[in-house]
């Protein structure tokens, strides 16, 4: 496997106006162009920058053209990559009208002045739950008066680790490449691993690729490095690992608009429950401005912690110093670790949001008594299981595709229908009418009906089954039709991908027999002896053969001596299965199963696996332009196996 470097353009200014994946993104929108037309030019840029989603509907190619003659003005002159970049941010830059969701401010360096304040809160968490890390003993506890911590992360290990505290399981460690002294490959498969993981639990990393953490971009690493903290910190906010939430529920309110909260919104609603009973008048709406004064937090830690408490903090009128003794109480509970005084007084909202987590964590005041917990809501919480790992498959998928709202809930954050419509957008640019639709908040149901009849309209379009299926349908929460929509969606996703990379299919669209043909051929070249008759294949349980695929597309990442037989023992299979997923992530692949996926053959996700391996193995060859090599020919494919989902009663529609 060849070292991947990433995308390098000569000018370092002009390097750092884009993440990896941008470059990456419009290289390829170059390179079509110039194996289009032998050549660009001047006057091929207009109509190549119009056709972006960034620019879309914000500049027609008349706009465009006049942007660019004022510094372009010979249309015959040929230009090469970093010209084209350097177009690109020409259009980009021209006021409101031409801003860019593509060249985010978060993706770029502009105005990325580091907060000292919450990188030394981030350190001082690294420093506490990874200080037993062998590996990490030499280099811990960083000092955060340094930039000790942009350098540590740029082989991958230190964020491999995190997000195994995080989630615990997340990564096999049988995977990551734990040596002294690694080569290129190593520290990007470490990477490439960390990456892919941190999707898998809900970050969103659409602007950040591997070599932007290996460059230690400060910004881009403390974003990460908080989205992995903040899951941690928000794990236990919901009613299935704290049941005890119950109490928060008013007399009003049903028991599933609090399962349906995301994970911030029930910390306010139980920092507020508390503050009630503790006789603080105001609500308390973020974790900024209204934090700002220290009040609530007095009133919150007198309540929580009786025995440190002191009426000595609500009577000192500046805040500086309120905020000081708010921290001395905290630190009684070893709750200080993310907050300074300053920070309070600020009003630093992901700083005050941890904060409030640490406080949940060891002191939640809510009743230990599991008999005041109604045995309605305790069916409630305990779903089916595999329904529940589908939510959080199609839950982080969707996350990670980098759509503007973030999805806590599946059953819960689309039954207005626009968060559908957002990721349709993503998968199928340009299918959604957004004149005729709805934004939240959304009050009136009819709106809801007309974002989700849009929703199936657009479904039908791309041929998914939907019978008998109507936007109503998705309003109402209906889980089996909703699991069923977003499985069509993501396998429509990557056959569009696996189409996209080559154009030798003959005329015909790839299928899931053509992805299984593809495997076994690869297996059977690599002088393996597996092979699979179909993707529930009841045989692929005990993993070996997605590990002779792996070794097949990539033969150095898989480390045989670490794999059983898992033949016998059931701790055997879930051992090769655990590696299977960081092998393949390490590799490349973006996925998001679940060792009992693999365990069960979950036939849905045995596709999805196959074919992220496929798409890594041909995006290798596309990236080197070689020719088509005898093992992606699909002139011997017949027949079209139909919907998967037809004979899974999770997802029949």
């Amino acid at each position: 496997m060849s070292s991947y470097v990433g995308v390098l353009v000569s000018d370092p200014w002009l390097q750092s106006q884009f993440t990896q994946v941008e470059l990456r993104t419009l290289k390829s929108k170059f390179y079509s162009t110039k194996t289009r037309f032998g050549r660009v030019t001047v006057k091929h840029l207009p109509p190549v920058l119009v056709k972006l989603k960034d620019f879309s509907g914000k500049f027609d190619e008349n706009e465009i053209k006049t942007i660019l003659d004022e510094s372009y003005p010979n249309r015959a002159k040929e230009v090469e990559f970093e010209t084209f970049l350097r177009a690109f941010l020409s259009v980009q830059s021209r006021g409101s009208k031409g801003a860019s969701s593509f060249l985010k401010t978060g993706a770029t360096t502009f105005h990325h002045a580091i907060n000292e304040s919450e990188k030394a809160s981030y350190v001082s968490h690294i420093n506490s739950y990874l200080k037993e890390e062998p590996i990490l003993k030499s280099y811990l506890p960083i000092n955060p008066n340094t930039n000790a911590l942009f350098d540590l992360v740029k082989n991958g290990v230190l964020l491999c680790k995190l997000i195994n505290v995080a989630v615990p399981g997340t990564i096999d460690e049988r995977a990551i490449n734990t040596k002294k002294e690694l080569n290129p490959w190593e520290r990007t498969e470490n990477l490439s691993l960390c990456l892919n993981s941190a999707k898998a639990i809900g970050c969103t990393v659409v602007n950040i690729g591997t070599q932007d953490i290996a460059e230690g971009t400060p910004h881009l690493v403390l974003g990460l490095i908080f989205q992995i903290i903040k899951i941690q910190l928000l794990a236990d906010l919901n009613l299935k690992k704290t049941p005890q939430l119950v109490e928060l529920v008013e007399e009003n309110q049903d028991v599933e608009e609090l399962m349906g909260l995301a994970p911030e919104k029930l910390l306010l609603k139980w920092m507020n429950f508390h503050l009630k009973k503790a006789g603080y008048e105001k609500q308390v709406t973020n974790f900024s401005s209204d934090v700002k004064d220290g009040e609530a937090y007095a009133y919150l830690l007198n309540y929580l912690a009786p025995e440190h408490s002191t009426h000595v903090t609500l009577e000192i009128k500046d805040p500086s110093e309120r905020a000081m003794k708010v921290l001395e109480q905290a630190e009684k509970l070893d709750c200080k670790r993310f907050l300074s005084p300053k920070d309070i007084v600020e009003g630093s909202a992901n700083l005050n949001l941890a904060f409030v987590a640490q406080l949940f964590h060891h002191r939640n005041g809510l009743s230990d008594e599991s008999s005041k917990v109604p045995v309605s809501v305790a069916d409630m919480v305990t779903e089916d299981e595999e329904t529940s790992r589908e939510e959080r498959c199609f839950r982080h998928w969707m996350n990670s595709l980098g759509a503007v709202t973030y999805v806590d809930n599946v059953f819960e954050d689309v039954r207005n229908g626009w968060v559908l419509l957002e990721v349709l957008d993503k998968v199928s640019p340009g299918s959604v009418n957004w004149k005729h639709a709805n934004k939240p908040p959304i009050k009136m149901p009819f709106k809801k009906v007309e974002n989700c009849n849009q929703v199936i309209k657009i479904g039908k379009e791309l041929n998914f089954s939907l019978v008998n299926v109507a936007g109503h349908d998705i309003v109402q929460g209906n889980k089996k039709l909703l699991l069923a929509f977003l499985w069509q969606l993501m396998r429509y996703t990557m056959l569009q991908i696996l189409n996209n990379l080559r154009s030798h299919w003959q005329g015909k669209d790839i299928t899931e027999v053509d992805i299984l043909n593809w495997a076994n051929r690869k297996v059977k070249k690599s002088g393996r002896p597996s092979q699979a008759v179909s993707f529930k294949d009841k045989n692929l349980a005990n993993g070996i053969f997605f590990l002779e695929l792996l070794s097949a597309v990539e033969p150095r990442v898989v480390n045989w001596s670490l794999v059983s037989k898992g033949e016998k023992a059931e701790e055997e299979k879930n051992l090769n299965a655990t590696y299977i997923i960081s092998v393949a992530r390490k590799l490349g692949c973006s996925i998001f199963l679940l060792p009992e996926d693999i365990l069960e053959v979950n036939q849905k996700m045995m596709l999805i696996l196959a074919a992220s391996i496929m798409n890594w193995s041909l995006q290798q060859q596309s990236d080197t332009e070689s020719t088509v090599s005898d093992d992606t020919d699909v002139s011997s494919v017949t027949e079209e196996i139909s919907n998967l989902s037809t004979d899974d009663g999770s997802s029949d529609v």
